[in-house]
C-alpha cells in the first residue's frame, strides 16, 4: 500500500484499539504490544527475518503523526525498544535474534540495561561487576543502579568486567541476563514523583551461559557504545519519555495567548521542539541507510533535555502555581531534571560533542592506558 493508504490504515487501528491522552481508562501493556505486532506496527523498521515489518522510515513517522493522538501503554519497553532489542540487532548473533527479538516486539518480554553502578555513573568504564568464566558459563557478582523497569523486566543486557590486567576500556564483556534467576534482586528507588522508575540490582553467583555473550570477550565496551548510541537516539525521540504531556498544546490552554510575550515563548518552544524533530529525523534516516551518527547522537540527547527544561521553566513562569496542582503538569515537572541525568549529564553530554563533533582539544586522562587493577575507582582500592 501506499504511504496514505498505510497512515488511513493505522489512524482506522489507533482509533479502535488506543486510548487518546484524555481518556481515563487502563490498557494492558503485554496484551496491547502483542496486538500491535499483529497488526504491523511493532519493529515498523526492523527486519521481518527476525519479526519485524521491513518497512522505511517513512511508514514509522507516519504511524507516530497518527499516535501522537494516543497514550500508548509502551513504556515498559521503551529499553527494549530503544535500546536492548537494536544492540542484538547490531552485536548479537543469529540465535539471539530468533530467541529474542520476536518476543520482545510482542510485549511477551521486557528488558532493561544494566550499566550504571554507585562508582561508576558517568564513567560507566569504571565499573567494577565481575563475569568470571566457568566452562561454557560465566558467574557474575556485582551491582547495578539507576535501572529504569528493572523490577518488571525479564531480560537485561548487562555490561560486566571480565579483565583487570587491561585498561578499564579493553576488559569489559557484554551479556543477556536472566532477571529471574535466583541469584537476582531487584529494590524499587522512589524519586520525587512517587513512583519507582529506577532500581538497584544485586547479582550474586548469577549464572550466565556463553552463548548470552554478546560479541566477543573483552569487546563489550564496542557493544555498549553502539547501546549508548542507540539510548540517547531514543532519548531524543521521546521513547517513553516525557511524562506524557504535549506541553505546547497544554500551555496554549492555560494561559493567555493574546499577550505577546506569551506567544513570542510558545513560538520558542514550537521552533525548538520542531529543530530537534527534523535532527532526529535526519539522524533516523542516516542510520537505516547505513550513516553511523556516532556523537552526533549525543547532540541530539543535550538538546532533548535542555528542552525538557526549557518546557519546565516555561510552564512554571506561564501557568504559575497551577502548574504544580495539576496532576499531569507537576508529574512532568518533576521528571524534566532526570532528563538532563539519564543517558549521560548535559556535562558528559557536551565533553562527547565538543571532542568528536567539533573536534576539540579531549581533557587530560591518565587512566586510560592504566590497568583495571591499579587504579582506585568507586569502592576499589
Amino acid at each position: 500500500m501506499n504511504l496514505d493508504e498505510y497512515r488511513s490504515a493505522a489512524r482506522s487501528w489507533l482509533a479502535e484499539n488506543a486510548r487518546r491522552t484524555d481518556a481515563t481508562e487502563e490498557i494492558d501493556a503485554r496484551e496491547f504490544m502483542a496486538r500491535l505486532h499483529d497488526a504491523g506496527y511493532s519493529g515498523i523498521t526492523w527486519p521481518k527475518r527476525w519479526g519485524g515489518q521491513g518497512l522505511t522510515q517513512a511508514e514509522e513517522r507516519a504511524f507516530a503523526a497518527e499516535a501522537a493522538a494516543y497514550t500508548l501503554p509502551t513504556y515498559i519497553f521503551s529499553i527494549g525498544l530503544g535500546m536492548c532489542g537494536p544492540t542484538l540487532l547490531d552485536k548479537g548473533s543469529d540465535a539471539q535474534r530468533e530467541r529474542f527479538i520476536r518476543p520482545l516486539l510482542r510485549g511477551e518480554e521486557v528488558w532493561c540495561q544494566l550499566f550504571s553502578e554507585p562508582g561508576a555513573g558517568s564513567d560507566v568504564a569504571a565499573l567494577q561487576t565481575r563475569a568470571v568464566r566457568d566452562g561454557d558459563s560465566w558467574v557474575v557478582n556485582g551491582q547495578k543502579v539507576w535501572t529504569s523497569v528493572a523490577q518488571l523486566a525479564d531480560w537485561g543486557l548487562l555490561l560486566t568486567r571480565t579483565d583487570v590486567e587491561v585498561p578499564k576500556h579493553k576488559g569489559l564483556t557484554m551479556f543477556v541476563v536472566d532477571m529471574h534467576h535466583p541469584g537476582v534482586t531487584v529494590r524499587p528507588l522512589k524519586d520525587m514523583t512517587g513512583r519507582a522508575h529506577f532500581n538497584e540490582v544485586f547479582f550474586d553467583d548469577v549464572t550466565i551461559p556463553d552463548a548470552h555473550r554478546v560479541g566477543e570477550v573483552d569487546d563489550g565496551w564496542s557493544v555498549a557504545v553502539t547501546t549508548l548510541l542507540h539510548e540517547r537516539l531514543s532519548i531524543s525521540a521521546g521513547v517513553g519519555m516525557g511524562g506524557g504531556v504535549d506541553w505546547l498544546a497544554e500551555l496554549r490552554q492555560a494561559v493567555d495567548t493574546s499577550d505577546p510575550y506569551v506567544r513570542d515563548q510558545l513560538v520558542e518552544l514550537h521552533i525548538r521542539t520542531r529543530a530537534l524533530s527534523l535532527f532526529n529525523q535526519r539522524l533516523a534516516q542516516e542510520t537505516k541507510a547505513g550513516i553511523f551518527p556516532g556523537a552526533r547522537g549525543s547532540a541530539a540527547k543535550l538538546l532533548l533535555a535542555e528542552l525538557t527544561l526549557f518546557q519546565a521553566d516555561l510552564a512554571t513562569s506561564l501557568v504559575g502555581p497551577a502548574a504544580v496542582v495539576d496532576e499531569r503538569l507537576s508529574h512532568a515537572l518533576c521528571l524534566a531534571p532526570a532528563m538532563a541525568l539519564g543517558g549521560g549529564t548535559n556535562e558528559i553530554m557536551r565533553n562527547i560533542v565538543g571532542e568528536r563533533v567539533l573536534g576539540l582539544p579531549p581533557e587530560p586522562r591518565v587512566d586510560k592506558t592504566v590497568p583495571f587493577k591499579d587504579l582506585k575507582v568507586g569502592t576499589q582500592g
